[in-house]
């Protein structure tokens, strides 16, 4: 992968000045470059990772990984049924995966029951699903490279008599 990406996959916040520096290229050069891959959809969005858990504002959702067994459509394979799930606003990543199951989908939800009723009501109906398993995220400590820091607790100090 070139070596503009690189540095903006670690950092998104990367100035045009620092990449430049650290390529030892003009910026001239590195602007035109991160405009190009702008364009042919390479780059699609800078983003920040939230370590929802350190937010105060608790009510941040839930997440679910749903692995999901589908019976592709001939001639157009598994693709037309992924589109047709991933259209959904609960979907917000969906991957072809290898295994016993065909689609790994992440779902994000109000709380346990919107998922259960997305699943329930939208994904397991579908023509072409044949099954789904659905797997509740508890809690987080790694996303995207990056470690997160949990919420200290207030620790009970041990009492001896």
């Amino acid at each position: 992968m070139d070596e503009i990406l690189e540095i903006l996959e670690k950092d998104g916040r990367a100035t045009v000045e620092d990449i430049s520096r650290m390529l030892r290229r003009k910026p001239e050069a590195v602007r035109k470059a991160i405009k190009k891959y702008e364009k042919d959809g390479i780059i699609l969005s800078y983003k920040a990772v939230i370590n929802k858990e350190m937010v105060k504002y608790k009510n941040s959702g839930v997440r679910a990984l749903i692995e999901v067994n589908i019976i592709p459509q001939k001639d157009l394979g598994f693709d037309k049924i992924a589109e047709r799930i991933y259209s959904f606003p609960d979907v917000s990543s969906c991957y072809l995966i290898s295994g016993t199951y065909d689609l790994l989908l992440i779902i994000e939800g109000r709380d346990l029951h919107t998922v259960s009723k997305f699943v329930s009501e939208k994904l397991a109906p579908m023509e072409n699903v044949r099954g789904v398993v659905t797997h509740f995220l508890l809690k987080k400590y790694k996303e995207d490279g990056m470690v997160l820091k949990q919420v200290q607790e207030n620790e009970r100090i041990p009492i001896s008599y």
